[in-house]
């Protein structure tokens, strides 16, 4: 870091709870160096610098190291100011942040709970008009200053956004709204249970929008969502690495109703992939028969499983179900392109069999449909975790408890 960077912005407005002195070159570098350091020892430790204290050393730290993989922009900039770790934690990916910005429509875009700010920047690049709104005034003068930093171009409004925007009487093409599903240090899942209230205020943010995107808990029932909000034209589900991350109902006036296409936004593990399907046609199409394992075994991604698309994907990836209420998946010959994970059988075993032979002590154990959990198996048949192999416990097509004995296919 050369020192003609280092200078504080003399014009950042900020409340009293934020220290610009974190910004100084020297703590910088300080803070830089030891990102692999213990942090719970660092914060006991006294702070080289006066004017910074080490919880907030320890702070810093910490929350940059947990955007190294989350928010690699962020991490790789100088010179950025990092908020306490639960708004690290809170915040969207880069990976969801940007397919979002993708989702987003018109040149006018309001983040109603913009928190750390990382919507609001990837929104940013996309419109020239962008709002973002949070109730905390530190978060909000962090990434205000953050912003800048990074170059975006963004309105930053401290306080209520569902008020600001009954205030204001202005309509945006997009109106963005993570509402929190901590609530009094509690979570909640329903829409009507979160802050801000959804439900009882859609009605206000439908009229002051062209598009409404709602983020939602990746727990939330699809289902029951879509009847609390009467109508929603698309929903998206983003997993990254085969978690579910985010939740998205898009809600257009002229295309808004009961069925609406569901999309499953797959990143991180192989080739970015994405699968779109309806719940009618997921509900209607019929499973003829199903199949015993055969040389290759699927499990899908746990977006689809979070969409509900379990009959579906026969047709469409060309392979089998094994069982009705197991979600797994077969073929004879590979199907690369089948969103999620892929196996080669190695052996078919039936449970009680398997119990018998004692002969492998450490897999992956995976369970579908199965009477145990990966947990009580390892402990009763003294398996440990590791290593290339994989253990598939399910029951077949019969109801027969079988195990297969696999290896992975990237």
């Amino acid at each position: 870091m050369s020192s003609s960077s280092a200078k504080i912005p003399p014009n950042w407005s900020c409340n009293r709870d934020v220290n610009k002195a974190i910004l100084h070159i020297d703590v910088q570098s300080f803070i830089l160096e030891n990102l692999n350091k213990d942090i719970r020892s660092l914060s006991l430790k006294k702070s080289p610098f006066p004017s910074v204290s080490p919880a907030e050393l320890a702070g810093q730290i910490d929350s940059r190291k947990r955007c190294e993989h989350k928010l690699p922009l962020w991490f790789r900039t100088p010179f950025i100011y990092y908020p306490p770790k639960l708004s690290v934690e809170q915040s969207s990916s880069e990976i969801a942040a940007r397919y979002k910005a993708g989702l987003v429509e018109g040149d006018s875009v309001i983040d109603l709970t913009g928190g750390f700010g990382v919507d609001s920047h990837f929104f940013a690049l996309k419109c020239p008009d962008v709002t973002h709104c949070e109730l905390n005034q530190e978060i909000s003068d962090i990434a205000a200053y953050n912003s800048k930093t990074l170059g975006s171009k963004i309105y930053f409004h401290p306080g209520d956004g569902i008020d600001y925007l009954r205030r204001s009487g202005k309509t945006y093409s997009t109106i963005y709204i993570d509402p929190s599903r901590r609530v009094e240090s509690k979570k909640v899942f329903m829409l009507r249970d979160c802050e801000p209230d959804v439900v009882s205020n859609l009605r206000l943010l439908r009229e002051h929008s062209s598009l409404l995107m709602i983020k939602a808990a990746p727990l939330l029932d699809i289902q029951s969502t879509i009847s609390e909000l009467k109508a929603v034209s698309s929903i998206h589900v983003i997993s990254i690495k085969n978690e579910c991350k985010e939740l998205l109902f898009l809600i257009k006036d002229k295309d808004a109703g009961t069925d609406p296409p569901i999309t499953c936004a797959l990143f991180g593990t192989e080739k970015d992939k994405t699968y779109t399907f309806r719940i009618s046609e997921e509900r209607t199409f019929h499973i003829s028969s199903y199949s015993d394992p055969l040389n290759y075994i699927y499990e899908p991604d746990v977006a689809l499983l979070k969409a509900g698309c379990f009959k579906l994907i026969t047709r469409d990836f060309h392979v089998s179900k094994i069982q009705q209420h197991t979600h797994l998946y077969t073929s004879r010959t590979l199907n690369g392109s089948f969103p999620g994970r892929k196996f080669k059988v190695k052996s078919t075993w039936h449970y009680g069999s398997f119990l018998k032979s004692g002969g492998i002590k450490k897999a992956n154990l995976i369970c579908r449909n199965f009477p145990l959990s990966p947990e009580a198996l390892k402990k009763k048949l003294g398996i440990s975790d590791g290593g290339d192999e994989y253990l598939l416990f399910c029951t077949s097509n019969t109801n027969e408890l079988l195990v297969l004995h696999c290896e992975r296919v990237l």
